[in-house]
């Protein structure tokens, strides 16, 4: 059954102290006689000697009496018990000797009956020395709170500040509290997560949980939160303590998240407030503006990109520190293939996405248009580069360029798509372009590839629309795809007929015949001499004079 929870549930909760504290204090001398043994928390202590004291309680009491007005018969003692529970008394103290010798056994049977713990004091207990005891013991834990709240902020700024800070955020708010965390997003599609993964059916409880809570929230059930608070709900499920808390979203345009806990055990004051400090800072990170990273080095590298600087000149101020032992960059393309339940992504991106997919990669260097990315990585020349398999979970499928110099970047960007456009081919998650020393194009000097390619390719010239480039294209995707129809047409995003007839007129003003495995073979080698395909010429294209 699901609750919701509110800023007035973190805000009233009452400093207390566990009754066994108490009980173990040896100036104190309590001995627990009657009732059960659970642990309760004790808010504060009062006395009284009235004989109906429950309109008076405000509940969590340790309540001390001697007895005075005690009724003398078993039910009326019985009355008193069932009053005083239902204030919702956390305990009751029975001091012995001024009035009762001991304590009564009515009063014992009536605690059993009703589940209220029954507490002793020895006649050299003041009641007074109680109620300081009591006192002393809540500001001390209230103290070990506050540092544990301090603790946890200092951690979970520095979590902040870290590259991978989603995630960093996220493991602090975990160990914290001794839950697993995850961030999902509207439609429930786990981003990141911290801690030990709960069995299921628990992470999908949290799931759903979550799209209720902000369907419910947005009013909408579309996932946009429009300026609104951030609201909290929580489920329990056999034994598991489950809680959702909505990210503030920063603009109309931006989806909202949600930040998922699942405990076995109910969530405390510190843990709340480790909670709260944690939405803050996930919805800070997760904002449009540090997601799109517009630093002062990177607006000021644009600047001097369009008056006239070169890619070469700006690229190291691109760079973070310590980030990269050389100036070298590897690009990324990528393609977004969700579940189908997922919605399209919108043109820019969602910062959401841009968040979590940059902290995946590393980089805050990514431009997304609906389903593609284009994304640089800072690197060392001899860097090789790393696939997240958080990119698989967010739906990517991703092509890895070889590091670059910043002149280099045009031929690491087709390296890029090329690698994206075999992982695509083979279903895997990423692929990772390799340069391999033994190649046939070692055996042939460059020039000569290159004039050959042209020579080679020349006819297309006489294509007409969709013009030679656009052939070339279709052609190099076809190849590389072995040769597929349907694969190529759904990389290129076009009909079946249209690469058909695409291929067609390649195989007509080259006089050639497509189906000729050793005609391929030709084909594909004088691509890689078009003139942009090689890394050297690409290089020294972009050199200055």
């Amino acid at each position: 059954m699901s609750e919701p929870l509110t800023e007035s549930m973190t805000e009233t909760e009452q400093p207390s102290v566990p009754l066994s504290v108490l009980l173990a204090d040896p100036g104190l001398g309590l001995s627990r006689v009657a009732g059960p043994a659970d642990d309760r928390p004790v808010s504060t202590v009062g006395t009284t000697e009235i004989e109906d004291p429950s309109p008076y309680l405000v509940g969590g009491e340790l309540l001390l009496t001697a007895g005075v007005r005690l009724p003398r018969d078993a039910d009326g003692v019985d009355t008193y018990v069932r009053r005083v529970v239902a204030a919702g008394v956390a305990a009751l103290g029975f001091g012995v000797a001024p009035v009762h010798p001991e304590v009564p056994p009515e009063l014992v049977d009536a605690c059993d009956r009703h589940g209220l713990p029954l507490l002793r004091l020895p006649p050299s207990t003041p009641f007074v020395a109680v109620g300081q005891a009591t006192y002393a013991a809540i500001a001390e834990a209230r103290n070990r709170e506050l540092r544990e709240i301090s603790r946890a902020q200092s951690a979970m700024a520095s979590a902040a500040a870290r590259p991978d800070a989603l995630q960093a955020v996220l493991t602090q708010l975990s160990a914290r509290t001794g839950a697993w965390a995850v961030l999902c997003d509207a439609q429930g599609n786990e981003l990141f997560g911290a801690g030990p993964r709960p069995p299921s059916p628990t992470p999908q409880l949290v799931r759903d949980l979550a799209v209720r809570t902000v369907a419910a929230h947005s009013g909408t059930g579309h996932g946009h939160t429009a300026g609104k608070a951030p609201t909290a709900a929580a489920h329990h499920h056999q034994g598991i303590h489950l809680t959702v808390h909505t990210l503030p979203g920063a603009d109309s345009t931006t989806t909202a998240l949600v930040l998922g806990q699942a405990a076995t055990t109910a969530p405390t004051l510190v843990h709340r407030q480790v909670t709260s400090m944690a939405t803050v800072l996930l919805a800070l990170l997760t904002s449009p503006r540090h997601a799109l990273s517009t630093d002062t080095h990177s607006a000021g590298a644009l600047v001097r990109l369009m008056l006239g600087a070169t890619p070469a000149e700006v690229a190291p101020a691109l760079v973070p520190d310590g980030r990269a032992t050389g100036d070298h960059w590897t690009v990324v393309h990528g393609r977004h293939r969700p579940a189908r339940s997922a919605p399209a992504l919108r043109p820019g991106g969602d910062p959401a996405q841009l968040a979590a997919l940059g902290a995946a990669l590393g980089t805050p260097y990514l431009h997304m248009d609906g389903p593609n990315l284009k994304a640089l990585i800072p690197c060392s020349p001899d860097a090789r580069p790393s696939v997240p398999a958080r990119a698989a979970d967010l739906g990517w499928v991703l092509g890895f360029s070889a590091p670059a110099a910043a002149a280099g970047l045009p031929y690491a960007d087709v390296q890029a798509e090329r690698a994206l456009q075999r992982a695509i081919a083979a279903g895997a998650p990423a692929v990772v372009h390799t340069s391999a020393a033994l190649t046939v194009h070692a055996l042939v000097a460059p020039d000569d590839g290159r004039e050959l390619a042209r020579a080679r390719f020349a006819p297309l010239d006489r294509a007409g629309a969709p013009g030679a480039p656009v052939l070339l294209d279709t052609l190099r995707t076809w190849l590389t795809l072995h040769g597929s129809w349907d694969r190529t047409a759904a990389a290129l995003q076009l009909h079946r007929n249209t690469v058909r007839h695409r291929l067609a007129r390649v195989a007509e003003l080259l006089d050639v015949d497509l189906q000729d495995p050793g005609v391929r073979m030709e084909l594909w080698f004088a691509l890689q001499w078009l003139p942009g395909e090689s890394a050297d010429e690409s290089a020294d294209s972009h050199r200055t004079p």
